[in-house]
């Protein structure tokens, strides 16, 4: 379906009717073109290239930059003077804004050998699904600008993003030494106003405890970008990764897709942390008793495999009296996060009503005595 040429990995998507680009329809197996309505179908994939497309690597091999040849790539690609994103661009676009900052970004001719992305999850959501619960969210925060809000309804261009995304696997063994607490009461007598009364006082006893527990983690994710906020970019979870198709440039048509500027090897550390949380809680969880103490943990890795994959983002960033805010729109489910803008006139405005309820308040009492109830204010003359 793509034309690709060699050189520098770029791919076009004629119309087959009038020569138009075509572009990817979310939530489709279809390419469209929007200028004479022509709908071309992605080809379908036999099991076997999917089963090959979707294998994991060995980790050993990735830290050591020693995978296969094909499973490597050279990519045209264009980092963002503003915010250091590595974009990719495919099809005939060769200037667009960068769709972390805002910022205008022209392809270059510079290249950036790769691990390939083996697969990716298709966009689900359209451009004017991702806005609508963009604006759903917003209308929903309390004190959000109106100007913002409205500035979004309006219409401009949310940019669709494959986003970098590595998943690790790996079977663990964890042998761990700590201290188990079980709590017991003892009964003390204290005098209060002069009164004596008995108190029940936890107490712990802790015993010694050590044993070894195991897990297998499967498709555990770290964000390839440092473009992005990572605390708003995890929040976007879950991600169905059973929806996961081969990686075919087709997917892209109309899209961009960042390079990852995070290797494999911080990543691979990032899924560690991840796991070690995991970990110590089925430490705690097989120490047992009322409290816990965990001492050491020595875990061992087997079978470490990872996957380079890209999932979809709908990105929106605006600029709201000088400063950048970013919104990101899960391509897949909807799910909506960003750095929350806040609007003075509306916090200034509570803040008056506030008081002036208060003073209010204090005039009527006053004014006269009155008492509150259940139902609302009982005034007594």
């Amino acid at each position: 379906m793509a034309v690709t040429t060699p050189v520098t990995g770029e791919h076009r998507w004629p119309c087959s009717q009038c020569g138009a680009q075509l572009r990817f329809a979310p939530g489709q197996r279809e390419l469209v073109c929007d200028h004479c309505g022509n709908v071309q179908r992605l080809p379908d994939v036999a099991l076997s290239d999917s089963q090959a497309a979707l294998a994991r690597h060995d980790l050993a091999r990735g830290l050591s930059d020693d995978l296969a040849s094909s499973a490597m790539e050279v990519v045209r690609t264009t980092r963002c003077t503003s915010c250091g994103a590595l974009i990719e661009f495919e099809g005939a676009t060769h200037a667009t804004e960068c769709p972390f900052c805002a910022t205008p970004v022209v392809a270059s001719t510079g290249e950036t050998r790769q691990i390939k992305p083996q697969a990716l999850v298709p966009f689900v959501l359209s451009e004017r699904e991702a806005r609508e619960a963009l604006v759903k969210w917003l209308g929903g925060l309390w004190f959000a600008p109106n100007r913002l809000l409205e500035f979004t309804r309006r219409g401009r261009a949310m940019n669709g993003v494959y986003v970098p995304w590595w998943s690790f696997d790996a079977e663990t063994s964890s042998r761990y030494t700590g201290s188990r607490g079980d709590a017991y009461y003892v009964t003390r007598t204290v005098t209060i106003d002069g009164k004596k009364q008995t108190r029940q006082e936890r107490k712990i006893r802790w015993s010694p405890a050590s044993g070894q527990v195991s897990r297998d983690f499967q498709d555990v994710g770290v964000l390839g970008s440092l473009s992005l906020p990572a605390r708003y970019a995890n929040e976007l979870d879950p991600w169905d990764l059973s929806k996961l198709v081969p990686y075919s440039p087709d997917y892209l048509a109309g899209f961009t897709a960042e390079g990852y500027t995070v290797p494999v090897r911080p990543a691979s550390e990032q899924s560690k942390d991840k796991m070690a949380v995991v970990i110590a809680h089925d430490v705690r969880r097989d120490i047992g008793g009322d409290e816990q103490r965990i001492a050491s943990i020595d875990t061992r890795y087997r079978d470490e495999t990872f996957r380079h994959i890209l999932l979809p983002i709908w990105m929106a960033a605006y600029k709201y009296n000088g400063k950048s805010y970013q919104f990101l729109v899960n391509g897949q489910t909807g799910e909506v996060q960003g750095e929350r803008p806040w609007s003075v006139w509306k916090i200034a405005f509570a803040a008056l009503a506030a008081a002036a309820l208060a003073a209010l308040v204090l005039y009527l009492m006053k004014d006269g005595d009155f008492s509150v109830s259940s139902g609302g204010l009982d005034w007594l003359d």
